[in-house]
């Protein structure tokens, strides 16, 4: 059974609880767009302004959901048309997949006429094939020093240092700080976020997000200069850190790793054991990965860029 429209909050749901049964049998095929706090991340922040270009459809067998495609396509918002190619973000149960063909032929379809990227997991060996026969290629550009790929990193909870802030710094959740604090904490960290107080609302509307897990470094000035939001998986009993970011100015002081260690801290009382985050693993990208390694992080596994002109 199978249908196609555009994304809702109640799709990301079922995208979510997929994301749960792929991570409980194979952490490494869940896809670095796909994971149980990405989806929320991603619908949360984008949906007013990019949901129009977001359509969707859903595979299930006896009612429950094995199989989704989220195609990003080109959509005009007043006068501006947002892109000229389309991406797909898409996860199958292990058990299902062989419908990988069929993930791929609707994507074909949603976006004839416009070049085509997916990420799937490198370690999916079996869906690569698969996209390789329908011709996808490896992206090059997205393979080069400064290219887009991410990586999952992930460690245990077993062990966590006690964190370190520096002289008059704290830190705060988004509860305390308020909304309007918590998105610009986010802006400041990544100006080129088009990041709203009414996205934020989108975000806390999302199965996962709570906002005490949402965690704020304020510097003595009252400044929100660091911030990330957890995403407690607690089927799994595991952690997602997504967005991490801390204002340029206030970067090399060791807020980020304090930021982080608090968080896994506050995790672990949370229920967590496990805990995972994200970033770009291209060459010319080494900030993040060294500031997760720092902290005991290790790579779990990474995305396959492939392009379709």
């Amino acid at each position: 059974m199978s249908n196609a429209e555009l994304v809702t909050a109640v799709d990301v749901r079922l995208m979510q609880g997929l994301a749960q049964r792929v991570t409980a049998i194979r952490p490494d095929l869940v896809n670095g767009d796909a994971t149980f706090g990405e989806l929320a991340w991603n619908w949360g922040k984008g949906h007013a302004g990019a949901g129009a270009g977001w359509t969707r459809r859903l595979w299930f067998s006896g009612g429950e959901l094995v199989a989704w495609g989220w195609a990003q396509l080109p959509h005009r918002s007043g006068k501006e048309v947002s892109g000229t190619g389309a991406y797909l973000a898409y996860q199958i149960h292990p058990d299902h997949a062989g419908l990988v063909d069929e993930v791929i032929d609707w994507y074909d379809a949603a976006a004839a006429d416009l070049e085509r990227t997916v990420m799937p997991s490198a370690a999916d060996e079996f869906a690569l094939k698969r996209w390789a026969a329908h011709g996808y290629e490896t992206d090059p550009a997205a393979l080069g020093d400064t290219g887009s790929w991410t990586q999952l990193n992930e460690r245990d909870l077993t062990d966590v240092e006690q964190p370190v802030l520096p002289d008059g710094f704290r830190f705060r959740t988004a509860d305390e700080a308020g909304p309007k604090a918590a998105v610009q904490a986010h802006l400041d960290a990544w100006p080129r976020s088009t990041y709203t107080v009414e996205a934020y609302q989108g975000v806390r509307q999302t199965t996962g997000y709570r906002g005490d897990l949402h965690i704020l470094v304020e510097a003595p000035d009252g400044t929100m200069a660091s911030s990330t939001i957890m995403w407690l998986d607690e089927a799994n009993k595991t952690a997602e850190f997504e967005p991490v970011g801390t204002r340029p100015d206030y970067r090399r002081l060791g807020l980020g790793r304090a930021m982080l260690l608090h968080g896994m801290r506050v995790a672990r009382s949370a229920g967590a054991t496990h805990v995972t985050v994200a970033c770009l693993g291209a060459p010319g990208h080494p900030q993040a990965r060294g500031l997760y390694y720092g902290v005991g992080f290790r790579e779990l596994t990474r995305d396959a860029p492939l392009i379709k002109t």
